[in-house]
């Protein structure tokens, strides 16, 4: 497959066409969030000497019915991500849930205490109505963070690196690499841990982690709130053994970061996921511009052009 054909399919993608949907929201927020920027993967709210981080996720109906008991684990699971991309720790769970009985809703209970024992993130309340029409969840984790990591504050000349675990399967049939739900809760809390610890060394000022939008989705938020462009070389990404492209820059990785990093410090962050076994590699370079332009041996496109073409609308001009 072309170059071209491979970034034809990512753009129209139901992962891509989701993301855009988030504009409809910044539209309608007018300037009620002056004091918060909004486009990061958590509201980062100033309090004391450090930043009380809120996130949420709501999960598509089909996936809770279709895999209730996952859906429970990844609601709390993506959350907390969310949380470390910002460069927090996570310090609680709360859910809205609605299912049609309350055995339909035991599975879902079940994948939720799963992900909050592993990561040790206690659930702590939340709404509950099992006399509904159908299954539905929506799951938010608060967290802390002494420094931030956000999608505004990536620079033309930062590296782009990308940390990613391989140490995974596809959850079939779905583009979710799951390497989670079978690692060993020390090994997520470890891992998870990283993140704060590097936003407090400050190695890295802007990360975000990859969404179902996948890897080039994900980096077109950053780079769009930053306001900058970048060229990503996909010959240099770290991919499972065995996995396609194609499928692999679809993918929603359980652990998954970009990273803008000042040079100098490249081999150090690098350094600092590699020694827990996570992949980390330097894949791009942010420069000044609109275009995402993407490389691969011998190709060259350009992948996007917010000049032309806002993604979800979030920029660094919005009220903060």
């Amino acid at each position: 497959m072309s170059l071209a054909a491979l970034l034809r399919g990512l753009r129209t993608s139901a992962g891509m066409t989701h993301k855009c949907d988030v504009a409809t929201a910044y539209a309608g927020l007018g300037d009620a969030n002056a004091s918060v920027r909004v486009g990061d993967d958590t509201a980062a709210i100033a309090d004391g000497d450090g930043y009380l981080l809120l996130a949420i996720e709501g999960l598509l109906e089909a996936f809770v019915r279709d895999e209730p008991w996952f859906a429970g684990y990844s609601a709390v699971m993506v959350n907390l991500s969310d949380v470390a991309a910002m460069g927090g720790r996570p310090i609680a769970v709360v859910d809205a849930l609605w299912s049609a009985s309350a055995e339909r809703a035991i599975p879902i209970w079940e994948g939720m205490r799963a992900a909050s024992t592993a990561y040790g993130v206690p659930i702590v309340g939340g709404h509950t109505n099992v006399r509904s029409e159908g299954d539905r969840l929506a799951v938010a984790v608060l967290g802390r963070a002494e420094r931030l990591m956000t999608s505004f504050d990536a620079r033309p000349g930062d590296e782009l690196l990308y940390a990613v675990d391989l140490r995974g399967a596809y959850f079939e049939p779905y583009p979710f690499w799951n390497c989670s739900t079978n690692a060993p809760a020390e090994r997520l809390r470890s891992d998870l841990a990283l993140l704060p610890t590097l936003a407090r060394n400050g190695d890295c000022t802007a990360a975000k982690d990859v969404s179902n939008a996948g890897l080039l989705g994900t980096l077109l938020m950053l780079l769009e709130c930053s306001g900058i462009g970048a060229i990503v070389q996909l010959e240099r990404l770290p991919i499972p053994p065995g996995v396609a492209l194609e499928r692999w820059l679809a993918s929603f990785p359980s652990f998954g970061y970009i990273l803008a990093v000042a040079p100098e410090a490249s081999a150090r962050v690098r350094r600092h996921f590699q020694l827990n076994g996570i992949a980390c590699e330097t894949i791009g370079t942010c420069d000044v511009g609109t275009r995402l332009t993407v490389t691969h041996a011998d190709e060259r496109e350009i992948f996007w052009d917010f000049a032309t073409s806002p993604f979800t609308g979030a920029t660094s001009s919005v009220a903060r």
